[in-house]
């Protein structure tokens, strides 16, 4: 996987805690080799959500970094279809699920933690894309800003059923209640998608401390004005949030597609195997 990605993708992860949260429960990994991104959002205790936090994106990375080692990411997996990395995020977030969810009744300090998950695989000119909870996943491509990731919030089900309007939920009370988070319950079901990616295109990875004090709009724009600058755009993008009043932490990862990165085929392929 690594071979196709060199020099396929730039990116920049930043997380802040924010002016109010005396510290920072998000935790946040990325790496273009492997063309893996992760952010998680944590929840619970004093100390809590941090440890259920990093939990999330030091296991799930290692756990799929290990999985990818044995079978390519695009790879069919004859069981679904799907490519294998489809396989990967379920499995390894249902890993992550049971550790955090062990630790929390095992140690007293830690009860009640959980997190928020958005997590990447960039693969064969794709991204495998899974989620759970509020943290989201965004797309600019071409001028049009489209969240690719749907919340799994109690104000989304208000949203969606028409008992509250998508600007009124701006502005709402309940717009940090989850109703799926990993580590709270013994399983939980992670939402994964499949889109096409394209050179060009930028993918925000980012936290409710981010998408709750800054608009859909202001976000493009701040991607837009500064361009293949990819550090500047993520420390902007916080700074808005922190101008709107920083009440959460703040946490981004911006994914720039610089070339096309197709998967390895015949002899090429055969050679990354044997080499790896």
């Amino acid at each position: 996987m690594a071979n196709s990605l060199l020099g396929a993708l730039d990116i920049v992860a930043c997380s802040d805690p924010g002016l109010v949260r005396s510290q920072n429960e998000d935790s946040v990994m990325a790496d273009a080799g492997q063309g893996l991104v992760i952010l998680a959002d944590g929840m619970g205790g004093y100390n809590a959500g941090e440890v259920a936090s990093k939990m999330a994106t030091t296991l799930l990375s290692a756990g799929l970094v290990a999985a990818l080692k044995t079978t390519s990411a695009h790879e069919e997996d004859q069981r679904t279809g799907q490519p294998f990395a489809v396989r990967c995020l379920v499995e390894q977030i249902a890993v992550v699920n049971s550790a955090i969810y062990q630790a929390s009744e095992s140690q007293s300090q830690l009860g009640g933690m959980g997190t928020t998950l958005v997590a990447a695989i960039f693969c064969d000119n794709r991204m495998i894309v899974a989620h759970v909870g509020d943290s989201r996943l965004y797309r600019l491509r071409a001028g049009e800003f489209v969240a690719l990731t749907r919340d799994h919030s109690l104000l989304q089900e208000q949203i969606d059923s028409g008992l509250i309007s998508a600007e009124d939920a701006r502005y709402a009370a309940n717009r940090n209640l989850v109703t799926r988070a990993v580590g709270v319950d013994p399983e939980v079901e992670a939402e994964i998608h499949v889109h096409p990616v394209q050179p060009g295109d930028v993918y925000l990875l980012c936290s409710d401390g981010l998408h709750d004090m800054v608009d859909g709009a202001d976000m493009q724009r701040a991607l837009e004005m500064f361009g293949t600058d990819l550090e500047r755009a993520a420390r902007y993008l916080i700074q808005m949030a922190n101008d709107h009043g920083g009440d959460d932490n703040i946490s981004v990862i911006v994914v720039r597609v610089v070339r096309k990165f197709p998967a390895a085929s015949g002899s090429w392929a055969k050679l990354w195997s044997w080499l790896r």
